[in-house]
């Protein structure tokens, strides 16, 4: 008995010793660049001695908790000189860190610093970091380099058509992507048909794009999150940089306020083609202007406050006869706040506004729409320990829809004014989820996303017979709008409709050695507002709309693995994977369905469901004078809406048939080439299948008019889509650095001139009485030269 109690006694008493010889003390704080005091996203924090690290979170704050030691301690960042100190680590203290950009050894030529291989370790697939360095090195078409077709060239992505606006995920739909500036939903991406993106990447710092694996902090949109963040301005001195070009010109300007404290960026830019046009007496002319402004200031070492903004507007006219305005506005408060060295937070309140319209003068009408929301979210990041990391939070978002107002362009015009219902909609949202290591092999992320979204009144709901807003027409065999047997009335904030979601995510990363891992991921996704739109228009007429008892939230289910190695110390790097995702709900028209200004949207829609699969590989070259990769992609998109009883058919008779935005074949080559000191040469070739399309499979005269007979739905194809993209920069003094710095740079959009399908019409040639089809295209070459400066 006494040998069991000295040996009881003896094991606590060296357990006691082995706790406080394991006593954790944490190191945290924040790391910026050494040169304007940005704050730097994903740099990584290394301890050797223990092979253990973490990384900054979106506003570059660390945390790491270690036994008390000595300990060296390794900062790296891509593009940046990598820091080593020696840290005595005796009780938990804050300490900053400032990184030197680094991007190229100009003596050899040779970009060495800028290596993005691929983290092997980190529980993160279907997503694509791209720095703002990364970015500046690809081809500057008409002077100006793209966040937004920089992301085209990723595996997965690919434009909705030549001359239209925004981009496709894994077979998703264009408003299936949530886009994020500085945390407000961006509702249209582009400038003047796809073109120009609205993100100016002279104020951009970071963006990084999911397409599966989507953490449980974000949530409303079923298909990707393009989350992209502005720069927080120069906290040493004043900077001013911007270019001038054939089509548009730009400029920044940055500064402190309070010196180490408080900072600010303004940024703006506009086209002017339109003027040359005008001279040249060309009756279609499209121009845009954007504003993208920042605050911030550092109250003490807690507490930070961020105030940013972005306005942007384009105007389109084709001849006399039609005008299109549409533009975003944007507005976010944010605040940072350290509650201990494991305890991070963000609160945010964000405004966002889309508007579009149009006028028609040969039919007299003038409608304009738009969509608002309110937007409140807090989020945490708790570094529980080394192998735990929690985050978690809360999101509120209302929304108000204004589908439509309809007025008379003028006094000759026969359309009396109009007012479409106006719609309310309230989406609440909370989070957790556990980064996790399990084991120096397996790591994993797992959470839920609990989402409710509710329709609200003010506002008469039509009533249907058999709660049908779209009948089945048994003698014509096609589906009609329903008539309505009557309204009912719901007060202001009343609800209407009201869907309740949970949304689990998953993803681990197993890794084989320190070069080679094995990543898989499951997501549920829930999206309650939908985009009601004609897909084949080259203007973006838009209408978004709530979910509610008839037009159903879409709800997806996507699966992922995939296989990733870096070759030669990150040199090389290699990725590839397979997905596979279906949709429920997927929202369909009817033939016929007409959008524009239909104040019974529901009469023409179905829901219906999707699926699309494809394999996905990236081949990098991270460092070298020559850097780049390729991207490919083989995918299929489907989607099908089968009848509602035995008696209907459904869309297509039921049957799959290919989605809009199906492409089998995604080709990309992206290099980027440091030829010296001066010269720099950048290109792009892209090669997708030509999109889906219905054509004619035969024809009927009516009243001695030949009408085309349309087949299948989607059973056809455009052409395909190809085009190599070139351009040259040239910087006559390139050891200069400070003041006036300059730089050249000359493209060639579409170099040899492809003549790509935007649309085809079907028709009756007026001269000859013959059928005919018409292909229009929108873009031929286009070289360009600009300027850029900084001082």
């Amino acid at each position: 008995m006494k040998n069991n109690l000295k040996t009881t006694l003896l094991f606590f008493f060296v357990f006691i010793i082995q706790a406080m010889a394991q006593e954790k003390v944490t190191l945290s704080g924040t790391i910026s660049d050494s040169e304007n005091k940005e704050t730097l996203l994903g740099v990584s924090i290394y301890i050797k001695e223990l092979n253990t690290g973490t990384s900054t979170n979106n506003y570059g704050f660390y945390s790491i908790t270690v036994p008390k030691g000595e300990y060296t301690v390794y900062i790296t960042y891509m593009g940046y000189g990598t820091i080593e100190e020696k840290i005595s680590l005796t009780q938990s203290f804050q300490k900053d860190f400032n990184l030197t950009y680094e991007s190229t050894n100009l003596d050899e030529v040779v970009i060495t610093a800028n290596t993005q291989k691929t983290n092997i370790k980190k529980p993160e697939m279907s997503t694509n970091k791209l720095s703002i360095a990364t970015i500046k090195k690809m081809p500057a078409v008409l002077g100006e380099v793209d966040v937004l077709k920089a992301a085209l060239q990723l595996p997965g992505v690919t434009n909705a058509q030549e001359g239209a606006t925004g981009f496709n995920v894994r077979g998703g739909s264009f408003d299936g992507n949530l886009v994020l500036l500085d945390e407000a939903i961006v509702y249209n991406t582009s400038h003047v048909f796809g073109f120009f993106s609205v993100f100016n990447s002279d104020v951009i710092k970071d963006l990084k794009l999911y397409k599966g694996g989507i953490p449980a902090n974000y949530g409303g949109r079923i298909s990707s999150v393009l989350d992209i963040y502005q720069k927080e301005g120069n906290k040493n001195e004043f900077h001013v940089n911007g270019g001038i070009g054939a089509v548009s010109s730009r400029l920044l300007v940055e500064g402190p306020l309070v010196k180490d404290k408080s900072s600010f960026v303004v940024a703006g830019r506009g086209s002017y083609a339109h003027l040359f046009l005008q001279l040249a007496d060309e009756p279609n002319t499209a121009y845009f202007y954007d504003l993208n402004t920042k605050f911030n200031y550092k109250f003490n070492d807690k507490n930070n406050v961020f105030i940013s903004g972005y306005f942007g507007n384009d105007k389109l006219n084709f001849g006399d006869d039609f005008v299109n305005n549409y533009g975003n506005t944007l507005f976010n408060v944010r605040w940072n706040h350290i509650f201990s060295d494991k305890l991070f937070s963000n609160a945010s309140a964000i405004y966002s506004q889309y508007n579009y319209g149009f006028e028609l003068d040969f039919i007299g009408i003038d409608w304009e729409s738009d969509i608002k929301n309110y937007n409140f979210k807090y989020d945490f990041k708790h570094y529980v320990s080394n192998n735990l990391t929690l985050s978690y939070g809360l999101n509120s978002i209302y929304y108000k829809f204004n589908p439509g107002t309809i007025t008379p362009l003028n006094e000759s015009s026969g359309i009396n004014p109009t007012q479409i219902n106006r719609k309310y909609a309230f989406e609440n949202a909370l989070y957790i989820s556990a980064e996790q290591k399990i084991s120096d092999k397996l790591t994993i992320n797992y959470g839920l996303r609990y989402s409710n979204f509710m329709r609200l009144g003010d506002e008469e709901v039509n009533i249907y017979e058999n709660n049908q807003a779209v009948i089945f027409n048994q003698d014509f065999q096609v589906y009609e709008e329903a008539t309505p047997i009557g309204t009912k009335k719901y007060e202001n904030n009343e609800k209407i409709a009201s869907f309740d979601n949970l949304e689990p995510r998953i993803a681990l990363a197993y890794s084989l050695n320190d070069n080679q891992s094995i990543k898989a991921s499951y997501n549920r996704m829930s999206q309650y507002i939908h985009l009601i739109s004609n897909t084949a228009s080259v203007s973006p007429l838009d209408i978004w709309a709530p979910s509610d008892q008839f037009l159903k939230p879409e709800i997806l289910d996507q699966f992922a693995v995939g296989y990733f190695q870096n070759f030669k110390n990150g040199d090389y790097s290699l990725e590839t994977e397979a997905f596979y995702k279906t949709v429920k709900n997927k929202a369909d028209y009817i033939d016929g369905a007409d959008l524009v200004a239909n104040d019974a949207i529901e009469s023409v829609m179905l829901n219906g469901e999707a699926r699309s699969y494809g394999l996905e590989l990236m081949f990098k070259k991270n460092t070298g004078k020559l850097t780049g990769w390729l991207s490919y992609t083989l995918s299929k998109a489907e989607q099908r809406t089968p009848g509602r009883n035995s008696l209907e058919p459904g869309i297509n008779n039921g049957e799959w048939y290919r989605a809009n935005y199906d492409k089998l074949h995604n080709l990309s080559v992206t290099a980027a080439y440091q030829f010296n000191k001066k010269w720099s040469f950048g290109g792009i070739f892209t090669y997708q299948t030509g999109r889906a399309a219905t054509f004619p499979v035969g024809k009927y005269e009516y009243q001695g008019i030949t009408i085309a007979n349309y087949g299948v739905r989607n059973d056809d194809s455009l052409s395909a889509y190809h085009h190599l993209d070139l351009s040259a920069t040239y910087i006559p003094k390139p050891e200069k650095n400070k003041g006036w710095q300059g730089e050249w740079v000359f493209s060639i959009y579409n170099v040899y001139n492809r003549s790509n399908a935007a649309s085809f019409s079907f028709g009756q040639n007026a001269d000859t009485g013959l059928s005919e089809a018409r292909r229009t295209s929108i873009f031929g070459i286009i070289p360009s030269v600009t300027y850029n400066f900084k001082f």
